[in-house]
């Protein structure tokens, strides 16, 4: 079950992503929105995994990723759960509908971006706390440290402006592709994971 569960969890992960890169592609902003309310789930399972089987010498790296991955899932939650329900089914003021509609580049865009950003973090401590004892493993560990670069993109950001000409709801083809880019970095962490978690049976 200790090897069982997190393996699910990375299978979660890869088609989430899978999926998530699809509906980008399409577009469909809803079925983005609910895939990535899956993500966090598979993702926590997948490092409540990596964190049992983390060496005693690695456990503060591998309890400060776990403690980032709980906030990643808090915020991502809040953010996709507001826009499948409250923004979707509308009734909200002008105001209203440009801070909580994700498209409009407002709070919860921001918010969403920190929960990325709380991810990039848990990767980086997760892959820390690995043990890498093969070619991918260690391919694994390394695509988890260095993702932990995207959190200072995801940080800094939106305190900058750079997304106020989202305001107006018009998809940016560029932010698309950078989210698809991001999708190709992250799927092969899923799918080395699952292969991890699968080389073993038994609790």
């Amino acid at each position: 079950m200790n090897r069982t569960l997190p393996r699910i969890g990375a299978m979660m992960v890869t088609a989430a992503v899978f999926l998530f890169s699809i509906c980008l592609i399409i577009p469909f902003p809803f079925g983005a929105y609910l895939v990535c309310m899956f993500l966090p789930i598979g993702y926590i399972m997948m490092a409540a995994g990596l964190h049992y089987e983390s060496h005693e010498s690695r456990r503060v790296a591998a309890n400060t990723g776990m403690a980032f991955a709980i906030v990643y899932a808090v915020l991502i939650f809040l953010v996709y759960f507001a826009q499948t329900t409250s923004v979707r089914l509308g009734g909200m003021s002008e105001q209203a509908q440009g801070i909580l509609d994700f498209q409009r580049g407002g709070l919860m865009f921001n918010y969403d971006l920190l929960g990325y950003g709380m991810m990039a973090l848990s990767t980086f401590f997760m892959g820390l706390s690995v043990q890498a004892d093969s070619k991918a493993d260690k391919w694994m560990k390394a695509l988890m440290v260095l993702h932990g670069s995207f959190f200072f993109g995801c940080f800094i950001m939106p305190m900058t402006g750079v997304f106020v000409s989202l305001s107006d709801g018009r998809t940016s083809i560029g932010g698309t592709a950078a989210l698809v880019a991001w999708c190709a970095y992250f799927l092969p962490i899923g799918l080395l994971a699952y292969k991890h978690f699968g080389r073993e049976s038994g609790d």
